[in-house]
């Protein structure tokens, strides 16, 4: 099983229910190759650069999800076959690269923290004179 990030455009018409419903039955794909979903979250509507298939724009969802990579390209056609995902692109998470990132916002939050503790010090100092 590897890690793979899907992003979706669904059609920009979509209300609320009906993209739930779409969303929905995008992760159950996922789920019926096998694969496992971490995450989702919708991203909103966003107009394309130049109109595709007669469409202005589309709302996008990002989902990251387990799968195993030989069943990959079997997921990415039977997305073709479902009407209520536009468009579909599917990418390995790079471990390395996540990894990375995760020291990053652990070391940017201790900073926070420490600038937080200082800035109470010295409210605490300027209250006591």
């Amino acid at each position: 099983m590897k890690k793979y990030d899907g992003l979706y455009i669904f059609a920009g018409n979509a209300k609320d229910d009906v993209l739930e419903a779409s969303l929905t039955k995008a992760v159950a794909e996922i789920e019926r190759f096998g694969g496992k979903v971490e995450a989702q979250e919708i991203l909103g509507k966003r107009t394309f650069a130049r109109p595709m298939h007669k469409r202005e724009n589309g709302v996008y969802a990002l989902v990251r999800f387990e799968l195993d990579p030989a069943k990959v390209t079997e997921l990415v056609n039977r997305y073709r076959l479902v009407e209520e995902v536009f468009r579909v692109q599917i990418l390995a998470v790079d471990d390395r690269r996540e990894a990375k990132l995760a020291v990053q916002r652990e070391a940017a939050a201790k900073r926070a923290e420490l600038k937080a503790s200082k800035e109470a010090e010295a409210a605490t100092d300027a209250s006591a004179e």
